[in-house]
């Protein structure tokens, strides 16, 4: 296996480095660049969350069910997740240019795709597709950023990167909002042509491809299949955790199914003369780390909104563009603080940032476990604003540590790696934080029920009644009395809140413990690999 002082030392002799000639024009124009990255990364975030928006009207449209609906974001979160890291090596072994620019046009022209979709098994392959041509993106976008920017400027540029991540992620249930209820469910997908042909424009234009001298010349095949698949299962098992039952054999049995994949995957990487990821890499503490931090970090943060969004539609009654707006804080604090924390983790380096971070994320969460049915807007909005000050130095932090601890040759590997452990971190969040809550809805909603002296329910009409109040919704049967009917909205709102609360407490302590690992964390060994420019 190769070693990690051998990684290091080829990271350290790029073939082209950019910062060797200051460049001209705009070809390989560091905040060029970065433009034009940041637009085609925006895209793939908006993806995330603003689809959700249109799944109703998809569903109405298209005669879908509700399976099919779950498909629509299953398959594009599965296809996303399971690709990254070998996309990353595909940037890493052609060039990040080349790949980034493909996964734009092809994102481009799936997305236009599901826009023209007649049937809803047509929008799920489509979706599918805009996984795997997302995923050549996201990673080969990190990989130019680190080629382009040198180690003094690299932190800002990341801060900006992961600034429109945030701002696009939380942003999307706005835009997606507007769309469906102003458009139509199709523009959710159009506005990615547009958007996509300005990226390609720009990246043809503008984008330099940087390749490191010691760059893969080969596949690990066996490494691929093995990590793909045990992604899925990974992915998979969290995924339908929830409708199976975390005691299923076949959820265990997919969880089971992804260690032993992952352990066989391990085994090959000492094996192969140019392994998928070589495992020398974490020999780096800090790599490791950040990683663990970045899974952490996800699983706050895209657990906690999947609960925000039903608390203001479903509990305070807010459109979805009035939710969206409520969690302007939110993204407004993440743009604003993210170049900060950038220039922060520049000066100070990340671990204090990354910290603080943590720290600030925990109170938010915790202060988010004591929203009621009644808190005001202006409480609310001040524990938006602080989690979104947390998470700004950790998306920019962990995502500099894991990037620049790996060597120059790894980048597009390092930037799968980064992107993987968000999905990860993100899948795992929404699937422990709603057995919580769906623990806690179960527990409290029989004595809840009995307390508000409402008629008896049967065990399957409790069962009907806790998967709707599961996501904020009272089960108000059509003809209920108004009395009656405002106490079971009480209750399921009461019960809702109870639940939430409880999964906001958990969220606190891993973020509590996301801070220890980020004492872990120093700057990047290897960040002067990269552009040494000098004329930013």
């Amino acid at each position: 296996m190769t070693s990690q002082p051998t990684l290091e030392k080829a990271s350290r002799e790029p073939q082209d480095p950019a910062g060797s000639v200051p460049a001209k024009g705009l070809r390989g124009h560091p905040w060029l660049t970065l433009f034009s990255v940041a637009i085609g990364v925006m895209m793939v975030a908006l993806d995330g969350t603003i689809v959700a928006i249109a799944n109703p009207a998809i569903q109405q449209d298209l005669g879908a069910s509700l399976a099919d609906v779950q498909w629509i974001t299953n398959g594009y979160m599965l296809a996303l997740a399971v690709s990254l890291i070998t996309a990353g090596k595909l940037g890493d072994r052609f060039g990040h240019r080349q790949t980034f620019l493909i996964g734009i046009a092809g994102f481009a022209a799936a997305s236009a795709a599901i826009g023209f979709s007649s049937s809803v098994a047509l929008v799920i392959v489509f979706r599918v597709l805009q996984g795997l041509f997302g995923a050549l993106l996201m990673p080969a976008a990190l990989g130019l950023l680190r080629a382009t920017f040198p180690a003094e400027k690299l932190n800002m540029a990341i801060g900006i990167w992961g600034m429109v991540i945030g701002a696009s992620t939380a942003g999307g249930p706005i835009l997606g909002g507007v769309l469906v209820e102003h458009v139509s469910w199709q523009s959710v997908f159009f506005i990615n042509v547009p958007v996509g042909v300005i990226a390609l424009v720009m990246g043809v234009l503008i984008l330099k491809d940087h390749r490191a001298e010691n760059a893969p010349r080969s596949f690990d095949i066996a490494g691929i299949v093995l990590l793909s698949t045990a992604m899925f299962c990974l992915i998979w098992a969290l995924i339908k955790g929830a409708e199976w039952g975390w005691g299923d054999t076949k959820t265990v049995g997919f969880l089971v199914a992804a260690v032993a994949l992952f352990v066989a995957f391990a085994l090959v990487q000492q094996r192969v003369r140019e392994p998928l990821i070589p495992l020398a890499m974490f020999r780096s503490v800090p790599l490791s780390a950040g990683t663990v931090l970045m899974v952490l970090m996800a699983f706050g943060f895209m657990g906690g909104l999947f609960f925000v969004t039903f608390y203001l539609q479903n509990v305070h009654g807010l459109s979805p563009v009035d939710s969206g707006l409520h969690l302007l804080p939110l993204t407004g604090m993440m743009i604003v603080a993210s170049p900060l924390a950038g220039a922060m983790i520049t000066k100070f380096g990340p671990r204090v940032p990354l910290v603080g971070g943590m720290v600030s994320t925990a109170v938010a969460m915790f202060g988010m476990s004591q929203l009621t049915v009644d808190t005001s807007t202006l409480t609310m909005s001040i524990w938006f604003a602080l989690l979104g000050l947390g998470l700004a130095p950790v998306m920019v932090g962990a995502t500099e540590v894991i990037v620049g601890n790996a060597p120059m040759e790894l980048s597009g590997v390092a930037g799968g790696l980064q992107q993987a452990a968000m999905q990860v971190g993100g899948s795992l969040g929404t699937a422990v934080l709603g057995a919580i809550m769906a623990a806690g809805v179960d527990s409290k909603l029989p004595d809840n029920w009995k307390e508000a002296q409402l008629p008896p329910l049967s065990p399957e009409q409790l069962d009907q009644a806790s998967s709707a109040i599961k996501v904020g919704m009272p089960p108000v049967a059509e003809g209920t009395p108004p009395e009656v009917a405002g106490k079971i909205v009480n209750v399921a709102h009461d019960t809702f809140v109870s639940g939430m609360s409880t999964a906001f407490m958990v969220a606190g302590i891993v973020a509590v413990i996301a801070a220890l690992v980020a004492t872990l964390t120093k700057r990047g060994e290897n960040a002067e690999a990269g552009a040494g420019v000098g004329h930013i």
